[in-house]
């Protein structure tokens, strides 16, 4: 800075802060004033009320309501409330004050009965200044002035009458007696308001003359420094080899000595400056000429090494990163791995491997598309990485430049490894925050899907030292948790071997029989309790290995669902099931109808086309085939179900909804359904002859089901008593094995003649009535 300017700032510092000075007293006394002269007034107000003690005797609310309007029409008064001898408030103007009034007794502290209190508070009753700056400070910061209203007259004397707290002419005023205080709350921030014009008059005067004086500092200062800032620019110019002509000052005989010292440099620097920008010229073009060359090949040289740095790269990504998600891939992870492993061993440490698979992720490629499946992934990817970078108290890594955090390692499979493990529940804490945070809602093309996961937890050196067994021993739980139903986690276990083995003989051996087709179906009879006949039989898939024996449904069918070979099956009963129909109707037996269940899995936009080709296929009529679905496929998506049941429907197929009362159906979408069958589940029944409550639960299913226009079924029946309640409530289409258990089609054709069961069914109807007929003569 000049020595101009370091003089003006000076001068502006010193007059502003003056100014300021000057300002900030003339506030303070006028405030002081305002706030003594408001005060004084108030308190002469109340003393020449003569009518208040009055008023407060006879509580006259007018008279009492008139007095504190006229306390108020002071700008600054925000409200007063009355209160009487009793510290009893009696009224508060304005009425809008009342909501945030302070406690009497924390304003009034320990003044005596006849003294008047002055206290400064906020809103909240703490202690603040008086002065200026609280005022300045908020809103909320009020003087509160309580005044006791004396009266010369015992208020609590007998016989008083308005007259005798009036003063008589010439009689000296006595007050003694207190009937009761006014307490006025003063704005600080309001009485600063109202002296804030003569602030600013004042603050303005100060800044007038604090730019007179700027302007006469300038002006001086410039004259005396003129001289010595043109010298100044003068040796700078000879500096810089940019001045050439004589220098030409007004000033002392100092400065026109300077003047002509500085020509003289001038005249020799000129001629020295000619000779040197010839050399330098001719430099210049030798030196560009040569720039030129090398920056060509610069630029060439650069093209070259980025080309080959992206290819590198390019290379090092597609080896070692997923293309779909950038998570590390099976390569980069093993290698990694192996590296962790080593220095887990040298540190004495644990590392945890977490294996996750998503449920039912064919499902969703194959209902919404590969494009859908791929962004799921990536939307997978994304929330495992942000959750395990967020566990850091979980897993501390000991080298960051080594963590692996996320990987996906093929499909639907990620893994996640945990450095420097505490102990297992540290695992198994990351397993469940993993599966808290994709169960999440997510949108995928305008669909909200909700993902869930099944998560195999293995730690070395406790379960595996090496990679290939750590994955295996976290596969192994992983395939354990989806057995358990999904959206479960499972730490790996020795005894998990024997039964990995085990699923996976069956996985070939199921794989194997589906290729061969050897599976069989047997079919069950629903028999019609009025007249005894066959209405209707149920295929169910049985399978027998040469290997493993027989291999209940409950078993191989939820694998089939995890392999993806629940579509073929499903596809296999509906066409076996069609063409047995088919071969009876052309031997002249009548098979009135077959019911096939649908697999979730099953229930696709394909799954229309399908059935339509086994119908062109078969030609039996489409009456003669019923499906049957259970209440988790139907309200999985109701909107695709309910057009799917409709063209179904369209086609001309019965429609059953099973299992009824052990899912989570709606009974307002229920109605919407286009169902011809409702079937009761063989719990229901089985609770029905056991308790009241269950008797009246199938009760309530039969009645629902025939007012929403739907044929009762109950399967399972099993003994007479069951039988006997079903009939007798309603439920006349009965499937059990108190008809008959799932027999091949060898067998179901004897079973079809229409007075197979015709005795049966009399026999247990007089049963029915002989019963009835004992407990009427007792």
């Amino acid at each position: 800075m000049t020595i101009a300017g370091k003089i003006n700032t000076l001068v502006v510092v010193l007059v502003v802060g003056m100014s300021m000075l000057l300002s900030g007293m003339a506030g303070i006394r006028d405030y002081r004033v305002a706030r003594d002269s408001l005060i004084d007034q108030l308190v002469f107000q109340v003393r020449q009320s003569r009518e208040l003690p009055m008023y407060l005797q006879f509580e006259d609310r007018e008279g009492l309501a008139a007095t504190l309007d006229r306390l108020n029409a002071a700008a600054a008064v925000s409200y007063s409330v009355l209160f009487d001898s009793q510290r009893n408030r009696l009224l508060v103007r304005p009425q809008s004050a009342a909501g945030g009034l302070l406690p009497f007794s924390s304003l009034r502290g320990q003044s005596a009965d006849t003294e008047r209190s002055i206290v400064n508070v906020d809103r909240n009753g703490m202690e603040t200044g008086s002065g200026l700056l609280s005022a300045i400070a908020g809103r909320d910061r009020f003087i509160q002035i309580i005044l006791p209203v004396t009266s010369p007259v015992n208020p609590v004397s007998r016989g008083v009458q308005a007259g005798d707290f009036l003063p008589r002419s010439g009689a000296v005023d006595h007050s003694s007696f207190v009937t009761g205080y006014i307490q006025i709350a003063v704005n600080q921030h309001a009485l600063l308001l109202e002296i804030l014009p003569g602030l600013l008059a004042v603050f303005l005067a100060c800044l007038g003359v604090a730019v007179v004086a700027l302007g006469l500092s300038l002006w001086l200062t410039r004259r005396i420094t003129a001289p010595i800032a043109l010298l100044a620019e003068v040796a700078d110019g000879i500096a810089s080899g940019g001045l050439q002509e004589p220098v030409k000052v007004s000033g002392g005989d100092e400065v026109q000595e300077i003047a002509k010292i500085f020509n003289g440099v001038i005249t020799g620097v000129s001629a020295y400056k000619q000779r040197m920008d010839a050399d330098h010229h001719l430099l210049s073009m030798k030196v560009e000429e040569r720039n030129a060359q090398l920056s060509k090949r610069n630029e060439e040289l650069n093209r070259a090494v980025q080309q080959v740095t992206r290819a590198r790269n390019r290379l090092h990504h597609l080896a070692y990163y997923d293309g779909l998600t950038a998570l590390p891939n099976r390569r980069l992870f093993t290698e990694q791995l192996g590296l962790l492993l080593k220095l887990m061993q040298r540190n004495n440490q644990s590392l945890a491997v977490l294996f996750l698979d998503l449920d039912n992720f064919k499902r969703i490629n194959d209902s919404l598309g590969h494009s859908a499946g791929d962004l799921l992934l990536r939307e997978v990817g994304e929330r495992l990485t942000g959750c395990v970078r967020s566990s850091d108290i979980v897993a501390h890594n000991v080298d960051p430049a080594a963590q692996i955090d996320v990987s996906r390692i093929g499909g639907d499979e990620f893994t996640v490894v945990l450095n420097q493990v505490d102990d297992l529940e540290s695992a198994k804490l990351v397993a469940e925050r993993l599966m808290e945070e994709l169960s999440r809602p997510l949108l995928i093309n305008n669909h909200e899907l909700v993902v869930t996961c099944s998560v195999g937890v293995a730690v070395a050196p406790l379960h595996a030292e090496d990679v290939e067994g750590l994955l295996r021993c976290a596969d192994t739980a992983m395939y354990r948790a989806k057995r358990r139903g999904r959206n479960h986690y499972m730490v790996y276990d020795k005894s998990m071997e024997n039964t990995g083995i085990e699923r996976l003989t069956l996985e070939n051996e199921l794989r194997k029989a589906v290729e061969r087709g050897a599976m069989e179906l047997h079919y069950q009879p629903q028999v019609d309790t009025n007249s005894g006949s066959v209405v209707g039989v149920e295929a169910l898939v049985r399978w027998s290995d040469e290997t493993l024996g027989v291999i209940s449904p409950e078993m191989f069918i939820p694998v089939a669902e995890e392999m993806g070979l629940i579509t073929d099956i499903g596809e296999m009963v509906v066409r076996r099931a069609c063409h047995q129909v088919k071969a009876f109707a052309d031997r002249g037996i009548k098979l009135p109808r077959v019911s096939v269940n649908v697999s979730a899995l099953q229930f696709t936009p394909d799954f229309q086309q399908m059935i339509r080709e086994v119908l062109e296929e078969t030609g039996i009529n489409p009456g003669a085939l019923q499906l049957e679905v259970t209440e988790g496929v139907l309200m999985s998506d109701v909107t695709t179900s309910i057009a799917a049941l409709r063209e179904l429907r369209d086609m001309g197929i019965g429609l059953a909804i099973d299992d009824f009362g052990t899912g989570y159906s709606s009974l307002s979408y229920l109605s919407q359904f286009p169902l011809d069958e409702l079937k009761i589940d063989r719990n229901f029944i089985v609770d029905a002859v056991a308790s009241p409550q269950g008797a009246s639960l199938v009760k309530g299913i039969i009645a629902l089901a025939r007012s929403l226009g739907l044929k009762p079924v109950a399967e399972g029946v099993e003994d007479r008593e069951q039988f006997l309640f079903l009939t007798r409530n309603g439920a006349h289409v009965i499937q059990g094995y108190l008809f008959s258990k799932p027999v091949p089609a060898e067998e179901l054709e004897a079973l079809l003649t229409p007075w197979h069961y015709a005795d049966f069914v009399q026999k247990l109807d007089a049963e029915e009535v002989a019963v009835g007929s004992a407990g009427a003569s007792f």
